[in-house]
């Protein structure tokens, strides 16, 4: 069993390397806690993922959460889950404040394409270490290829592609139920209790004295908290289009920077939340607004992660009792490998080139790049930053850096 010193160790590292969203992340923690330290078996990974990914909110933070839990009960929840969050928006924070203060700053730019592309090897061998093992059977390779059409081509939301495939997976799996650990239903009550109180307080709060922008950004945080199925890239277009067209707090062109940033910053790409709040509080009331707005919005969007993994973690092991309930959470775990295929590809796409076209043919939409706008330099680095961690064996961390530092150095020549 893990020390806390250990779990506080191994999501630190978690945090502070878990850059390129969902894929990437979920690869770094499958490295860290399957493979590294062997805490977590390859069946308990995948169906704490499949899980996890049919919850609101970004389910690689729930992950890491759920992970904390499984092996140190809720203060360990807390450890797994805050660490994957913090040194993110720690970070988040401080190029928040400089974008407003400065803009876009093009050596920094530079930097995050060199990580951007080391990234993508990241990815790549997430998909393969997961595929390799969830990917057992013919029908799971089949509903794999099925959630990456559905969601690359014809863009079918992702809650109907995991709908779809746990009921295939439950269909076919018949079987008696297996005895499952009983759960105690007070102890689920009052955690959804403690977490619903912890996450409403400073909403009422700021409702109480008045604050009218924290309590809008509040609000409507918290609403997205409860409707984000299928993590960040499924809301993000509903966020974008209500934060500039609806509430006016910053422009297209800001929350496509945003994006940017937290793609390229550790931590879960959901922290598009933070810099989208930050900037309403600073062009409303500067920094000090600011800073109150982007904690605000951390809080609302991530509280409730906690309260969805504290109250719903100790059924896992009763839904994996019954062979229904578990088929489904199988054949997630292979739509889970399509959708993952589909962000590497869509990652790997928008660094090693400068401008998408998509095609249409019939109703599929196919995005395809614009080869005159190929980047040979996110190229070399994504393959030599697979050669280094594959080959060569060299940890996460430093292959980044040396990723990021030579980007700065090349990328303004090219």
């Amino acid at each position: 069993m893990a020390e806390y010193r250990d779990l506080f160790r191994a999501f630190w590292r978690i945090g502070l390397h878990s850059f390129g969203g969902p894929a990437a992340q979920i690869a770094v923690m499958h490295r860290e806690l399957v493979d590294g330290r062997g805490w977590l078996s390859e069946a308990q990974f995948l169906s704490s993922l499949s899980f996890c990914m049919l919850l609101p909110g970004p389910e690689a933070m729930q992950l890491a959460t759920y992970a904390g839990w499984r092996l140190k009960g809720w203060q360990g929840g807390l450890i797994g889950g805050g660490l994957f969050v913090l040194p993110g928006a720690a970070v988040m924070a401080a190029l928040a404040l400089a974008y407003l203060a400065w803009g876009q700053l093009p050596l920094v730019n530079a930097m995050f394409m060199g990580i951007q592309a080391a990234v993508v090897a990241i990815v790549v061998q997430a998909f393969w270490r997961l595929g390799r093992k969830a990917l057992t059977t013919p029908g799971r390779r089949l509903l794999a290829a099925l959630s990456f059409l559905g969601i690359y081509a014809f863009a079918l939301p992702f809650p109907l592609i995991v709908l779809a495939a746990g009921l295939a997976g439950a269909l076919a799996a018949p079987g008696e139920p297996r005895a499952a650990p009983p759960v105690a239903g007070a102890r689920t009550l009052r955690t959804v209790a403690v977490w619903g109180g912890l996450w409403a307080l400073p909403v009422l709060l700021s409702w109480a004295m008045g604050w009218q922008l924290l309590t809008a950004v509040a609000l409507f945080f918290s609403k997205l908290a409860v409707v984000t199925f299928g993590g960040a890239y499924a809301v993000l277009a509903y966020m974008a289009q209500e934060v500039v067209q609806q509430h006016g707090w910053i422009t297209a062109a800001q929350m496509m920077d945003g994006l940017g940033l937290a793609e390229t910053t550790p931590g879960p790409l959901i922290l598009v939340t933070q810099f989208v709040a930050m900037l309403a509080g600073g062009n409303a009331g500067g920094w000090g607004l600011a800073l109150a707005a982007g904690a605000m919005a951390l809080w609302v969007t991530f509280v409730p992660c906690f309260l969805w993994i504290f109250a719903g973690a100790p059924y896992v092991e009763a839904i994996s009792g019954r062979p229904r309930l578990a088929g489904a959470l199988g054949a997630i775990s292979a739509a889970v490998c399509g959708v993952i295929l589909n962000l590497s590809l869509w990652f790997a796409l928008h660094v090693f080139f400068g401008r998408m076209a998509p095609i249409q043919a019939g109703p599929a939409q196919i995005l395809l790049p614009d080869p005159g706008t190929l980047r040979p330099l996110a190229v070399e680095l994504a393959f030599s930053a697979g050669l280094l961690m594959l080959v060569a064996k060299i940890p996460i961390g430093p292959v980044l850096a040396l990723s990021a530092a030579i980007a700065a150095i090349l990328g303004p020549l090219t």
